[in-house]
């Protein structure tokens, strides 16, 4: 099973739009505020931090060139040609690896295992932004993915994120400028419940090792001036024998 068209062109709409200014993109926080912080909960639980890494719905590479500076191979993953695009533009040097990849789509999936081995993966707010029929499908794909000694590290908006976001949106002038093409593009944050992300890895015959909470930064400001947060959740798994 592969994602959705609507899902996919929704996406491909997005990222064809998004400029490639730094920070420019709503979530697009710079990686001390985000990977780095994930970073710190997510390494303990490796069993082998040489596997590759694969940034999962890397969207313009921002989080991926932060790990391809501490980690031996480096792949972004991303549904979006145009998101990937932005992403190589932004690393001429090539620090990392780009790939097209459906990660809903199992065969996929499994045809990167086949190439790469076990992985460490690292997911940061996609299962959200699923079709519901998709989620699980994501959370087989990522198992895939592991093999028997990767670990993955996702982190999502928490339900109550919803409330944030909908102020936002509602304000007097409307949604802030960096908020507006992400619902102008249908895509839909804060959508899957909490309880939800660690029932899909463990459908998926994971075990989670590890689970908290953070809040999770943007690009975006209030008008006194304010960062938005968001409050987020986190989760590592894996297989264990």
């Amino acid at each position: 099973m592969s994602v959705t068209s609507r899902y996919r062109n929704a996406w491909e709409s997005f990222w064809n739009e998004a400029p490639d200014d730094r920070g420019a993109v709503f979530w697009d926080a710079e990686p001390t505020l985000t990977a780095g912080r994930h970073l710190a909960h997510f390494e303990p639980h490796l069993t082998d931090p040489a596997l590759p890494l694969i940034d999962l719905g890397c969207g313009n590479g921002t989080q991926t060139r932060y790990f391809a500076e501490r980690f031996p191979y480096v792949l972004g993953a991303d549904l979006s040609a145009a998101a990937l695009d932005s992403a190589r533009r932004a690393d001429p040097a090539g620090r990392a690896a780009y790939r097209q990849l459906d990660a809903a789509d199992k065969a996929e999936a499994e045809t990167l295992h086949a190439e790469l081995g076990d992985a460490n993966v690292y997911v940061r707010g996609v299962l959200h932004q699923c079709e519901p029929d998709d989620r699980q499908p994501l959370a087989d794909g990522v198992a895939a993915l592991l093999g028997a000694h990767g670990r993955a590290f996702l982190v999502e908006p928490a339900q109550s994120a919803k409330t944030v976001l909908s102020g936002l949106a509602q304000g007097p002038g409307g949604p802030p400028a960096k908020l507006a093409p992400v619902l102008r593009h249908g895509l839909t944050p804060a959508a899957v419940p909490d309880e939800a992300v660690p029932e899909h890895l463990r459908a998926a015959g994971l075990t989670v090792l590890a689970s908290g909470e953070l809040p999770l930064f943007t690009t975006e400001y209030t008008p006194d001036g304010t960062r938005v947060e968001l409050p987020s959740t986190w989760v590592v798994a894996g297989r264990t024998a």
